[in-house]
């Protein structure tokens, strides 16, 4: 058990570290500190969620019991994973940090010493740091001990959750390099869209209806036929990813009503021959610069 979770504390941080060193010595790339740093986070987020969900896949199609069926791949990522969640606190407020340094992201007296950027930070991103401290804290110990070993297939179908995480990530370096009015970026926007609800909101229901079959019992009696702690912990986890879909609903709106209300207020020319963005589209900044606004946007969205 020790070495899985040494394996898994040392394999994160390091692809963390081996990717902004790469992002920032590799000939022809040369990236600066943060975008170095924000870009090597959405990686490993992304990796560590390939990896999951083709546990997940393994686990869920290997066992024909949804109960009593065990397959090892199930506690050895869950110790593997376990790790992950930590460094990823630290990898958002090292993103946040960096997005702060930025020019037009102080305020009138300069950066922010870093305490007050991590007591902003914890505010800011408080729903998704309390995920992680209970995904460390609370799920990691019931899936590990309290379950004895039942019910591999749901834990299996669980990991499955990650696999709208690749599309959040790429949707953010999307966002950080100002590639929102792209084809890319939509496609990327409809494709987190379906891939949240379906592997992030719909799959609650799903294991209800799993187990509703398995115990041939109908779908609105389940509730009432498994333990309250399954009830009260599936809640409990549905509720911020109903949260954050909501969200997700907000910014694919704008993005698609944007998109159409351009193109019915074309760009109009300025007397020197420059072009002005229509009043209905955010204006153009200089690289490595953002608004008060689109750092808002960034920084306030959550994770998969």
């Amino acid at each position: 058990m020790l070495s899985i979770l040494a394996a898994g504390s040392i394999f994160f941080p390091g692809l963390f570290l081996l990717s902004k060193r790469c992002l920032k010595h590799i000939p022809g790339l040369r990236w600066n500190e943060g975008d170095a740093v924000i870009v090597s986070a959405r990686l490993v987020s992304s990796i560590q969620a390939v990896m999951a969900s083709s546990a997940g896949y393994i686990i869920a199609t290997s066992c024909d019991d949804i109960i009593e069926d065990q397959h090892w791949l199930t506690s050895t990522y869950i110790l593997f994973a376990v790790p992950y969640f930590v460094y990823d606190i630290y990898a958002m407020f090292m993103c946040y940090w960096h997005k702060l340094q930025v020019k037009g992201h102080e305020d009138d007296h300069g950066p922010k010493p870093i305490g007050a950027a991590l007591i902003s930070y914890l505010r800011r991103e408080f729903l998704m740091v309390l995920h992680h401290v209970v995904m460390v804290t609370v799920c990691f110990p019931v899936s590990v001990f309290w379950r004895q070993g039942k019910g591999d297939y749901f834990q299996g179908v669980m990991f499955l959750a990650e696999l709208s995480t690749p599309s959040v990530c790429l949707g953010k370096i999307l966002i950080q390099y100002k590639q929102q009015h792209t084809l890319l970026h939509k496609v990327n926007g409809g494709l987190m869209l379906v891939t949240f609800f379906i592997c992030r909101v719909l799959l609650f229901p799903y294991l209800y209806y799993a187990y509703g079959r398995y115990a041939s019992i109908p779908f609105y009696m389940v509730p009432f036929s498994v333990p309250w702690q399954c009830n009260l912990g599936a809640a409990l986890l549905m509720a911020p990813q109903v949260y954050w879909f909501s969200l997700i609903c907000r910014g694919a709106f704008r993005l698609f009503t944007g998109s159409s209300r351009s193109r019915r207020h074309p760009l109009r020319p300025r007397p020197t021959g420059m072009v002005m963005p229509c009043p209905l589209q955010p204006t153009a900044t200089a690289p490595g610069r953002r608004s008060r606004r689109q750092t808002h946007t960034e920084t306030g969205g959550g994770r998969g």
